[in-house]
C-alpha cells in the first residue's frame, strides 16, 4: 500500500511494449483524461485499496487498472499501477519473519493464500504480457530514496517545481541510458567491492530495467519526501552527482574520495530516515 512519505521508481513504456487489447485500453484511457500525475496518484493508490478492502482484511480485492500517462515527444507512454498484484506482495511480505500468531492476525491464511496465488499467476505467466515478461512498472520507497536508484539517474536530468502544494522534484531518463549508467556501475562496483550487498542491490536492478521496452523512460520520483524537505534542500540536491563522483572514485582507485561521497549521501538521507521516528 503506498505512503504518503515514500519516493517512487517508474518506468513507463510506449504503447507498443503491450498487446493489443491493452493499447485500446490505454490509449482510450488517455484520451478520456482519467490518469491522474504522479502529485496526486499516490493518494488516489492508497484511497483506492483501502475502499477496497473495506472494514475487513480478509479478501484480495479486485482493483481498478490505473496508470500513469507520460507524453515524451511524440511518444505516449504508459506506467501501469499493477495495484492488485503489490497489494498481493505486500500482504506476503507483511507475514515474514513474523510469528503465525501474529501473522495470522495481520493477514489471516486465507488471505495470504489468495495473495500467493495472485503472485504466483503472475510470476508463471499467466498475466504476461505481449513480448513474455511480466513487468511491475513502480518500485516503492519509504522514508527514503535507496541509494542504488541514484545510479540510473543524471544530475542534469532534475526536473524541480517549488510552487506551493505542488511541490516536486524527480529525474527522468531514456531507460538506454539508465541502463548503461547501471551496467557500469555494476562493473564497477563488482571489480571493486566484489559480492557486497550494495552490487547485488545495483545488479537487482538492473535486471529489472531490462524488462521493459527500449524506448521506455525511467523516473525517479521524490514523492511525498518533499513535504518533509526544506525548499533549500530540494533545489541543493546533487544525490546523482555524489553517486557518479563515488563510482567514478572507486574505478580509479580512489578510496577516500569514494568514500566521502558515500558518507556525505548516507548522512543525508539518515536525515530523512530518522524523521520516521518522529511520526
Amino acid at each position: 500500500m503506498p505512503s504518503l512519505f515514500a519516493s517512487y521508481l517508474r518506468v513507463y513504456e510506449p504503447l507498443t511494449a503491450f498487446d493489443r487489447d491493452r493499447q485500446l485500453f490505454w490509449r482510450r484511457y488517455a484520451r478520456e483524461g482519467r490518469a491522474l500525475g504522479p502529485v496526486e496518484g499516490p493518494v488516489r493508490q492508497r484511497t483506492a485499496v483501502l475502499e477496497a478492502l473495506g472494514a475487513g482484511w480478509t479478501r484480495l480485492p479486485d482493483l481498478p487498472d490505473e496508470a500513469y500517462v507520460l507524453e515524451w515527444g511524440d511518444t505516449l507512454l504508459i506506467c501501469p499501477w499493477n495495484l492488485r498484484l503489490r497489494v498481493a506482495e505486500a500482504a506476503l511480505n507483511a507475514r515474514d519473519g513474523v510469528p503465525s500468531v501474529l501473522a495470522d492476525a495481520f493477514v489471516p491464511p486465507v488471505l495470504a493464500g489468495q495473495a500467493k496465488a495472485v503472485v504466483e499467476d503472475w510470476r508463471s505467466g499467466a498475466k504476461v504480457l505481449e513480448h513474455g515478461v511480466p513487468r511491475v512498472h513502480e518500485q516503492v520507497a519509504t522514508w527514503g530514496v535507496p541509494l542504488r536508484w541514484f545510479v540510473f539517474v543524471d544530475l542534469d536530468e532534475r526536473e524541480i517545481n517549488l510552487n506551493g502544494g505542488r511541490r516536486s522534484l524527480r529525474y527522468r531518463t531514456e531507460i538506454s541510458k539508465a541502463r548503461r549508467r547501471a551496467h557500469r556501475g555494476v562493473s564497477v562496483l563488482r571489480k571493486s567491492l566484489g559480492d557486497a550487498p550494495i552490487t547485488e542491490a545495483v545488479e537487482e536492478g538492473t535486471r529489472w530495467l531490462e524488462e521493459f521496452h527500449p524506448r521506455s523512460i525511467v523516473e525517479l520520483d521524490y514523492g511525498g519526501l518533499t513535504g518533509l524537505l526544506q525548499d533549500t534542500d530540494l533545489r541543493d540536491d546533487d544525490s546523482p552527482g555524489l553517486v557518479a563522483a563515488g563510482l567514478s572514485a572507486l574505478s580509479r582507485g580512489d578510496a577516500d574520495a569514494a568514500t566521502e561521497a558515500y558518507e556525505k549521501l548516507v548522512a543525508r538521507w539518515r536525515a530523512v530516515q530518522l524523521l520516521e521516528r518522529c511520526n
